[in-house]
Protein backbone atom coordinates (compact mmCIF):
# COMPACT_ATOMS: atom_id res chain seq x y z
CA UNK A 1 0.00 0.00 0.00
CA UNK A 2 2.94 2.00 0.84
CA UNK A 3 4.31 2.18 -2.65
CA UNK A 4 1.51 2.09 -4.16
CA UNK A 5 0.37 5.53 -2.48
CA UNK A 6 3.50 7.01 -2.98
CA UNK A 7 3.13 5.94 -6.80
CA UNK A 8 -0.36 7.66 -6.70
CA UNK A 9 0.71 10.69 -5.00
CA UNK A 10 4.05 11.08 -7.83
CA UNK A 11 1.56 11.04 -10.76
CA UNK A 12 -0.38 13.51 -8.97
CA UNK A 13 2.34 15.60 -9.13
CA UNK A 14 3.38 15.88 -5.92
CA UNK A 15 7.17 15.65 -4.32
CA UNK A 16 7.38 12.22 -2.92
CA UNK A 17 10.48 10.41 -0.64
CA UNK A 18 9.45 6.83 0.72
CA UNK A 19 11.80 5.82 3.82
CA UNK A 20 11.40 2.45 2.90
CA UNK A 21 12.29 -1.16 4.84
CA UNK A 22 13.24 -4.42 3.24
CA UNK A 23 10.73 -4.88 0.17
CA UNK A 24 10.82 -7.14 -3.03
CA UNK A 25 9.13 -4.32 -5.04
CA UNK A 26 10.84 -2.02 -7.32
CA UNK A 27 10.04 1.54 -5.94
CA UNK A 28 8.13 4.07 -7.90
CA UNK A 29 9.05 6.32 -10.75
CA UNK A 30 9.96 9.91 -9.74
CA UNK A 31 9.86 9.52 -6.02
CA UNK A 32 12.74 9.83 -3.82
CA UNK A 33 13.98 6.25 -1.25
CA UNK A 34 15.49 6.08 1.32
CA UNK A 35 16.45 2.20 2.68
CA UNK A 36 16.13 1.03 5.66
CA UNK A 37 16.97 -2.01 6.94
CA UNK A 38 15.56 -1.66 11.64
CA UNK A 39 13.15 -0.48 13.02
CA UNK A 40 15.37 1.99 14.94
CA UNK A 41 16.36 3.20 11.45
CA UNK A 42 13.09 3.93 10.45
CA UNK A 43 12.34 6.40 12.86
CA UNK A 44 15.25 7.76 13.18
CA UNK A 45 15.26 8.64 9.32
CA UNK A 46 11.62 9.87 9.58
CA UNK A 47 12.72 11.90 12.73
CA UNK A 48 15.49 13.55 10.48
CA UNK A 49 12.90 14.70 7.50
CA UNK A 50 9.22 14.74 8.80
CA UNK A 51 9.62 18.58 9.60
CA UNK A 52 10.12 19.78 5.72
CA UNK A 53 7.08 17.73 4.63
CA UNK A 54 3.57 19.12 4.71
CA UNK A 55 2.12 15.90 5.02
CA UNK A 56 2.66 12.22 6.06
CA UNK A 57 1.31 9.18 5.07
CA UNK A 58 2.79 6.28 7.31
CA UNK A 59 1.61 2.57 5.97
CA UNK A 60 4.63 0.47 7.40
CA UNK A 61 3.79 -1.87 9.47
CA UNK A 62 6.72 -1.74 11.76
CA UNK A 63 7.58 -4.49 14.34
CA UNK A 64 6.22 -3.18 17.66
CA UNK A 65 8.66 -5.38 19.67
CA UNK A 66 12.53 -6.33 19.13
CA UNK A 67 15.18 -9.00 20.95
CA UNK A 68 16.68 -6.48 23.63
CA UNK A 69 20.04 -7.84 22.91
CA UNK A 70 21.53 -9.18 19.79
CA UNK A 71 24.42 -12.17 19.70
CA UNK A 72 27.73 -11.30 18.41
CA UNK A 73 28.13 -14.90 17.37
CA UNK A 74 25.79 -17.70 16.92
CA UNK A 75 23.91 -19.05 19.36
CA UNK A 76 24.92 -22.19 20.22
CA UNK A 77 22.53 -25.17 21.03
CA UNK A 78 22.52 -26.23 23.95
CA UNK A 79 18.90 -27.33 25.74
CA UNK A 80 15.66 -27.69 24.73
CA UNK A 81 14.76 -24.41 25.06
CA UNK A 82 16.01 -20.75 24.56
CA UNK A 83 14.29 -17.37 26.09
CA UNK A 84 13.91 -14.78 24.13
CA UNK A 85 13.24 -11.06 25.60
CA UNK A 86 11.55 -8.62 23.44
CA UNK A 87 11.81 -4.71 23.91
CA UNK A 88 9.19 -2.24 22.26
CA UNK A 89 10.64 -0.32 19.60
CA UNK A 90 9.42 3.73 19.06
CA UNK A 91 6.43 4.50 17.94
CA UNK A 92 6.81 5.92 14.87
CA UNK A 93 3.32 7.83 13.74
CA UNK A 94 2.53 8.06 17.65
CA UNK A 95 5.91 10.40 17.55
CA UNK A 96 4.82 12.37 14.89
CA UNK A 97 3.02 14.88 16.94
CA UNK A 98 4.80 14.74 20.25
CA UNK A 99 8.45 13.59 19.61
CA UNK A 100 8.81 15.28 16.03
CA UNK A 101 6.61 18.21 16.73
CA UNK A 102 4.88 17.54 13.52
CA UNK A 103 2.13 20.09 12.27
CA UNK A 104 0.90 19.13 8.79
CA UNK A 105 -1.60 16.41 7.88
CA UNK A 106 -1.06 12.99 9.23
CA UNK A 107 -2.21 10.32 7.72
CA UNK A 108 -1.92 6.80 9.31
CA UNK A 109 -2.66 2.89 8.57
CA UNK A 110 -4.08 0.27 10.58
CA UNK A 111 -4.14 -2.89 9.79
CA UNK A 112 -6.28 -5.25 12.04
CA UNK A 113 -7.34 -8.87 12.28
CA UNK A 114 -10.04 -8.04 14.80
CA UNK A 115 -12.60 -4.78 15.53
CA UNK A 116 -11.57 -3.12 12.89
CA UNK A 117 -13.47 -0.05 12.62
CA UNK A 118 -12.94 0.18 17.02
CA UNK A 119 -9.39 -0.48 16.86
CA UNK A 120 -9.03 2.21 13.89
CA UNK A 121 -10.54 4.76 15.64
CA UNK A 122 -8.73 4.68 18.79
CA UNK A 123 -5.70 4.24 17.06
CA UNK A 124 -6.86 7.84 15.33
CA UNK A 125 -7.22 9.47 18.46
CA UNK A 126 -4.34 8.26 19.91
CA UNK A 127 -1.88 9.09 17.21
CA UNK A 128 -3.14 12.26 16.40
CA UNK A 129 -3.98 11.32 12.98
CA UNK A 130 -6.13 13.34 10.36
CA UNK A 131 -6.91 10.48 9.02
CA UNK A 132 -6.58 6.85 9.09
CA UNK A 133 -6.94 3.95 6.68
CA UNK A 134 -7.98 0.70 8.19
CA UNK A 135 -8.45 -2.89 6.66
CA UNK A 136 -9.24 -6.33 7.95
CA UNK A 137 -5.90 -7.95 6.63
CA UNK A 138 -7.20 -11.26 7.94
CA UNK A 139 -9.83 -11.37 5.25
CA UNK A 140 -8.37 -13.26 2.00
CA UNK A 141 -6.85 -12.09 -1.30
CA UNK A 142 -6.28 -8.20 -0.15
CA UNK A 143 -4.03 -6.78 2.18
CA UNK A 144 -0.27 -8.41 2.72
CA UNK A 145 1.12 -10.57 -0.15
CA UNK A 146 -1.67 -8.99 -2.85
CA UNK A 147 -2.32 -6.46 -5.03
CA UNK A 148 -5.93 -5.76 -4.36
CA UNK A 149 -7.06 -4.02 -0.87
CA UNK A 150 -10.50 -2.52 0.45
CA UNK A 151 -10.18 0.34 3.55
CA UNK A 152 -12.53 2.37 4.98
CA UNK A 153 -10.92 5.65 5.92
CA UNK A 154 -11.77 7.51 9.06
CA UNK A 155 -11.12 11.24 9.32
CA UNK A 156 -10.38 12.91 12.84
CA UNK A 157 -13.73 15.06 12.59
CA UNK A 158 -16.21 11.92 12.57
CA UNK A 159 -16.81 10.96 8.69
CA UNK A 160 -15.42 8.07 6.81
CA UNK A 161 -15.24 7.01 3.65
CA UNK A 162 -15.39 3.02 2.46
CA UNK A 163 -13.10 1.64 -0.69
CA UNK A 164 -14.65 -1.89 -1.75
CA UNK A 165 -12.22 -4.37 -2.70
CA UNK A 166 -10.04 -2.95 -5.87
CA UNK A 167 -5.84 -2.67 -6.56
CA UNK A 168 -3.76 -0.98 -4.50
CA UNK A 169 -3.32 1.52 -6.99
CA UNK A 170 -6.78 2.58 -7.04
CA UNK A 171 -6.71 2.60 -3.25
CA UNK A 172 -3.86 4.44 -3.40
CA UNK A 173 -5.03 7.09 -5.86
CA UNK A 174 -8.28 7.59 -4.07
CA UNK A 175 -6.23 8.67 -1.04
CA UNK A 176 -4.41 10.89 -2.79
CA UNK A 177 -7.65 12.50 -3.84
CA UNK A 178 -8.81 12.85 -0.28
CA UNK A 179 -5.52 14.21 0.87
CA UNK A 180 -5.58 16.80 -1.28
CA UNK A 181 -9.24 17.49 -0.21
CA UNK A 182 -8.17 17.81 3.52
CA UNK A 183 -4.97 19.86 2.87
CA UNK A 184 -6.74 22.73 1.05
CA UNK A 185 -7.89 23.81 4.32
CA UNK A 186 -5.14 23.76 6.34
CA UNK A 187 -2.06 26.15 6.81
CA UNK A 188 1.15 24.36 5.83
CA UNK A 189 4.53 24.76 7.23
CA UNK A 190 5.68 27.04 4.90
CA UNK A 191 2.54 29.34 4.89
CA UNK A 192 0.56 28.44 2.01
CA UNK A 193 -2.31 26.27 1.51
Amino acid sequence: MGYATAAAAADAGHEVTIVSGPVSLSPPENVTVIHVESAQQMFDSVAHRIGSVDVAIMTAAVADYRPATIAAEKIKKSGDTVILTLEKTQDILGSARTTFGFRGLLVGFAAETTDVEINALNKLARKGCNMIIANDVSRPGIGFDSDQNAVTIFFADGRSHEIAVTTKLAIGSEIIRLVEKETSSLQLHDGSK
